[in-house]
């Protein structure tokens, strides 16, 4: 009887290991955190068997954390919300390249990382644009239909931002460099500077209800921040919109700054196939609609629709072309140039 137990208890044992052994598992490192992303890691894991084990932060406490752990991190994919923040992560040797005909197929190389030979190390999912807000009733839009005219004189006192050297401020300052070069960059921030109606402070939604408010009549924000203050129930918030409109910049010249989340296979990644597939996946239709919907942005995928009124509401926009990994390049020399035009 004992003999006959044991023997029992030692086949269960070995199922258990095996199905241990068995399980497929992926282990993301996250700086994006919305709710809407549960479904669609959900829905991986439905469709996959592979399980998503998530160790969320900020891009910089990411970025942090895999160069503390190095070759030890248990990181698989990573997941930043910012060009230069990719572009860090990908000089500071976080990533791996990968070769998939799947994700070079479907995301614009504009939108990945610099080609190894081996392939890219990241790549984009998903765009925003940083645009103009302005105050309906005291700015006329033709005013401010630049990034350079924030800085021309007649807007002096109007202009509200975050902090010059938040990271949205700065990829759009390190793309404009790109644009313009340097004299002209540095003139507009010494432009923005002297145009701002108080000192920069807050996010993005903070600027928009100055703007709304009258304390500011024009302020620079992301697409997404507008988008969710055009979708919100609240009373205040549907006031608030009410005096305020958005202005698509330089569609007559380079056209709007454009930025991404997007997404690479960690450089010592334990379950680099899975990595891969899960990147593949976030590549496909569905998911690139859901990707993109969670946070009011566009799919990085080319011709792929999304349902959102607020998104359709702002209509089209000529977008900027250019290489995402400049954005990073340029960064240490705009954040040198806000220093010596004190853009705080």
């Amino acid at each position: 009887m004992f003999l006959r137990t044991f023997i029992a208890s030692a086949i269960l044992a070995s199922f258990a290991v095996t199905a241990v052994a068995q399980e497929k598992v992926l282990n993301l490192y996250s700086a994006r955190h919305y709710q809407t992303d549960e479904a669609l890691y959900s829905n991986f894991t439905k469709t996959t068997g592979i399980k998503i084990n998530r160790v969320d932060g900020d891009d910089a406490g990411t970025i942090a954390r895999l160069k503390s752990e190095g070759s030890a991190s248990p990181a698989d994919v990573i997941l930043l919300v910012d060009a230069a923040r990719l572009w860090r992560a990908e000089n500071d040797g976080l990533f791996q390249p990968i070769e998939s005909t799947t994700l070079e197929t479907r995301i614009p190389a504009n939108l990945r990382g610099k080609d190894t030979g081996k392939g890219s190390e990241w790549f984009g999912l998903s765009t925003r644009a940083r645009v103009i807000v302005y105050n309906k009733e005291h700015v006329q839009p033709t005013d401010v239909d630049t990034y350079e005219a924030l800085a021309d004189p007649k807007n002096k006192g109007k202009l509200c931002t975050r902090s010059g050297a938040h990271p949205y401020n700065v990829s759009l300052f390190g793309a404009l460099l790109e644009h313009l070069g340097e004299p002209k960059t540095e003139a507009l921030l010494k432009g923005y500077v002297a145009n701002l109606a108080r000192s920069p402070v807050g996010g993005d939604t903070d600027q928009i209800k100055a703007v709304s408010s009258g304390e500011c009549g024009i302020a620079i924000s992301n697409s997404y921040y507008v988008a969710r203050l055009m979708k919100s129930t609240k009373p205040e918030d549907i006031a608030l919109m009410k005096k305020v409109a958005v202005v698509w910049p330089n569609q007559k010249s380079f056209g709007a700054h454009v930025n991404i989340a997007g997404a690479g296979v960690a450089k010592y990644a334990p379950h680099r196939a899975e990595a891969v597939k899960f990147l593949e996946y976030l590549a496909s239709d569905d998911a690139q609609r859901y990707f993109a919907e969670g946070n009011n942005e566009w799919p990085a995928v080319k011709g792929v629709k999304t349902e959102n009124a607020a998104l359709d509401a702002l209509g089209t926009f000529k977008p900027e072309i250019i290489d995402v990994s400049a954005v990073g390049r340029n960064q240490q020399k705009v954040l040198q140039m806000l220093d010596k035009v004190g853009y705080k």
